[in-house]
């Protein structure tokens, strides 16, 4: 299991243990994702370090004073 954290700019989009698809968006950068639809965006990861699934469930909603921040996790095992 792979855990990573997106940035909601208002809350109630997702809750706690909702089932969520993501898109890439290639960058020069990296490769960020989004929870579709434009719920959340994630921070770019290198080519190494991309999703190997486009699925994972809402494990976490945070409040702080920059905004929200969802935390999904992603079952990268292939069996």
């Amino acid at each position: 299991m792979r855990t990573v954290e997106f940035k909601m700019e208002r809350q109630g989009l997702v809750k706690i243990g909702d089932e969520v698809e993501i898109t890439a968006h290639e960058a020069l950068s990296g490769t960020s994702y989004i929870i579709e639809p434009a719920v959340a965006m994630s921070g770019c990861y290198k080519g190494r370090d991309r999703l190997k699934t486009t699925h994972g469930i809402i494990r976490d909603i945070k409040q702080t004073a920059r905004g929200y921040y969802v935390v999904a996790e992603f079952n990268e095992d292939p069996n």
